[in-house]
């Protein structure tokens, strides 16, 4: 019955949104992204006899929301893999190099007129880097010495809710952009010529290989619950949805 008196007390305030009233909401939910993705090298841009294709990469996962009137706090743990293509026209090869990956993002969003706008940084955990050289089926192989076992970058995302809103349960439809702030090829890799194993890219001096993704993200949130102080003048306390 206390409960029941305090929620009566507390949902005008959640409803018409009183900036009197601290009210802390907290949500958790399901994810999946992708999109291109690749390895933004300025040497392999620039020469003669390498191209970049089309590459993608999926990832899905899980996030937890706290969040404060239209501002939240948002932390995504995803698990997934990215490719990296190039093309040598010279000698009409390609290779595939993939990233399987630990991403934990923690995000500042901002949420107004049923959408929201995100920011925030990314680390990434790389747990397996593999070189396929030539046609789909080709061997395999393990490159994760040349490759760093960490990586940051910033991120900046956007969109909207398709199904319900910021409350109980909502499903949300967004872009995301990502760079990375370093370089994902590691000192040994360099002395190799990665991420496509050719010396040569190196000779106008430039080397950094910065990740990137452009792509799309769906959510489906359920909310947890509410915290704060109703206004009978009770203390603050928690309720579920």
């Amino acid at each position: 019955m206390k409960k029941i008196i305090f929620l009566l007390c507390f949902l005008p305030f959640i409803m018409n949104g009183q900036r009197n009233v601290e009210v802390w909401w907290f949500d958790a939910g399901l994810k999946v992204q992708t999109g291109f993705t690749g390895l933004y090298n300025q040497a392999i841009i620039d020469h003669p006899n390498w191209n970049y294709d089309l590459s993608r990469g999926t990832s899905f996962g899980g996030k937890f929301g706290m969040n404060y009137d239209k501002n939240g706090i948002v932390a995504d743990v995803m698990f997934g893999s990215a490719q990296s293509l190039f093309e040598n026209t010279t000698d009409n090869m390609s290779l595939d190099l993939t990233t399987d990956f630990l991403d934990v993002y923690l995000m500042w969003r901002n949420n107004q007129n049923l959408g929201y706008f995100e920011l925030g940084p990314k680390m990434s955990t790389i747990r397996k880097v593999t070189a396929q050289a030539g046609e789909a089926g080709s061997p395999e192989t393990d490159v994760s010495d040349f490759f760093q076992g960490q990586t940051f970058a910033g991120v900046l995302g956007f969109g909207v809710y398709l199904i319900g809103s910021d409350g109980a349960f909502s499903g949300i439809f967004g872009f995301r952009f990502e760079y990375g702030f370093q370089d994902f090829v590691n000192a040994q890799g360099l002395a190799e010529g990665w991420p496509i194993g050719d010396i040569d890219i190196y000779s106008s001096g430039d080397s950094a290989s910065n990740p990137i993704f452009a792509g799309i993200t769906f959510e489906l949130n359920w909310g947890i619950g509410y915290f704060g102080r109703a206004s009978c003048g009770q203390r603050s306390k928690f309720i579920m949805f």
